[in-house]
């Protein structure tokens, strides 16, 4: 059974930065997408992030472009996001999901957080002086 565990969320004054990271474990394919998401209170799930562990393709949202980073580390199994000059509209529960289609598709369906097979639990970024 495939699980994510995410760690790194916090409090960050504006301008700061953060890095989160998913753990994977129990998965025993040879590749899979890993998306970040995050939710405001109040407000709709949005895509942040993805990478696919099959070619290295990799993709962000435009309100993250630039600011935001998108990694891995195959011997740890664990695919990080570096945040960077951090907003308080960044302010949300950010979470990890997995696809092991291993695709990304370079349109919305990107961010369709139905293609997900597995999600962790979610760690909470505040943004805030």
């Amino acid at each position: 059974q495939v699980q994510l565990v995410e760690s790194g969320g916090g409090l960050v004054q504006p301008g700061g930065s953060l890095r989160l990271s998913c753990k994977v474990s129990g998965f025993t394919f040879d590749y899979y997408t890993m998306g970040w998401f995050r939710q405001a209170p109040g407000k709709a799930r949005e895509g942040v992030s993805c990478l696919s562990t099959r070619d290295g393709g990799l993709r962000y949202a435009d309100s993250v472009k630039g600011r935001f980073t998108i990694s891995r580390d195959n011997a740890k199994n664990t695919v990080y996001l570096q945040m960077n000059s951090l907003k308080p509209e960044d302010t949300a529960v950010y979470y990890c999901a997995l696809d092991r289609s291993g695709d990304i598709y370079y349109s919305d369906y990107d961010w369709d957080a139905g293609r997900y097979d597995a999600w962790g639990q979610g760690t909470v970024v505040t943004v805030s002086s």
